[in-house]
């Protein structure tokens, strides 16, 4: 779900070679349902090996880094640990959701509507264990480092973030905002044409950069505030919010009264948790961790093609060709910080 602040928080469309030279911590659980979910047959169907093994997730780590390597980007994935309790709500509704979609799905390739088959199968995307472990592997074979999170990947990348570890990271939702994230890049893992639900229309995609500090300063609030526009609107550990409490409504209840709590005593019928404090303390002091190392190596091409295509169905071509540009911007990269460090 994430926290929907679309409505208020403002955003400036960048390029894939305006980020050259700059870190990201993108959030692995997010991308990865992106690349499943974008990544299929015309009719929806995974993309998989000879064995029936999930690959779209694969490819889409595989294609995807090797066109970001390509920008001079440097990208780390940081993947969710165990969630907090108060998510489990949101869990639970994500599961009906997709139970649902499953059952439209098998109703629309009845009806031989492949267009509405595709929409309603990507709604059915589900993450492995087995799918993560893959993930890891080839993110380690690409010379990729990851990070694992003890419980919210985007607490641990906005910690990432905080740090100066990374200039920014990487997500379709807001929450990481809320965490502290001085900068979010929305898009990342979809730029490119992308075709619009039951049109024929192909739209462009680009990367988009939230500032936090420019929010803050445009909306006239603090992150603290910030957390409580979340929490009205609705966040994963409060899914419902206020009943009717869109993010502009919620701005003008925040500008008026100040805080949260000064506002629930007004809401009646619309109500939220009574543990409020609980859910802010997830925002506020995150289970992070800090020993971490970040290391990018060259890839491993000929493991990379031994997992990819020996074992997962994977054209040697096209696979090798993603590798040679990804060892390239290793190498260029590499070159250019050695004449820095000689010449400064």
């Amino acid at each position: 779900m994430g926290v929907n602040l679309k409505d208020v928080v403002s955003r400036r469309t960048i390029t894939l070679e305006g980020l050259n030279g700059r870190s990201v911590a993108v959030d692995a659980y997010n991308a990865l349902y992106q690349f499943l979910a974008i990544i299929r047959q015309p009719t929806g169907e995974l993309l998989t090996d000879r064995q029936g093994r999930v690959t779209s997730h694969l490819s889409g780590i595989l294609y995807r880094n090797s066109n970001l390597a390509e920008k001079g980007m440097k990208i780390v994935y940081v993947f969710d640990g165990k969630p907090p309790s108060l998510k489990s709500v949101e869990i639970e509704r994500r599961r009906r959701v997709k139970e649902t979609a499953s059952i439209r799905y098998e109703a629309a390739v009845k009806r031989g509507d492949m267009e509405e088959a595709r929409v309603y199968a990507q709604m059915t995307s589900k993450l492995k264990d087995s799918m993560v472990e893959d993930a890891k592997k080839l993110l380690t074979l690409l010379g990729i480092p990851w990070v694992q999170a003890p419980s919210e990947g985007e607490a641990q990348a906005a910690y990432l973030a905080q740090r100066g570890t990374v200039w920014a990271i990487a997500s379709q939702d807001y929450d990481s905002l809320l965490f502290g994230a001085p900068r979010l890049v929305r898009n990342l893992a979809i730029t490119g044409k992308r075709k619009l639900p039951r049109k024929n229309i192909y739209v462009d995609v680009n990367p988009e950069l939230v500032e936090l500090e420019l929010v803050l300063n445009e909306l006239g609030v603090t992150l603290d505030q910030l957390i409580d526009i979340g929490i009205l609107v609705g966040t994963d550990f409060n899914p419902d919010g206020a009943h009717g409490v869109g993010a502009k409504t919620a701005l003008k209840l925040i500008r008026e009264h100040g805080s949260l709590e000064k506002i629930v005593p007004k809401l009646r019928e619309k109500r939220l948790p009574e543990d409020l404090s609980a859910i802010k303390q997830i925002f506020h002091n995150p289970n992070v961790i800090n020993d971490y190392r970040l290391e990018w190596n060259p890839p491993d091409v000929e493991g990379a093609v031994k997992f990819l295509c020996g074992e997962r169905s994977f054209s040697e071509e096209r696979t090798r060709n993603a590798l040679e540009k990804m060892m390239k911007s290793f190498q260029e990269t590499k070159v250019k910080r050695t004449l820095d460090r000689w010449f400064s």
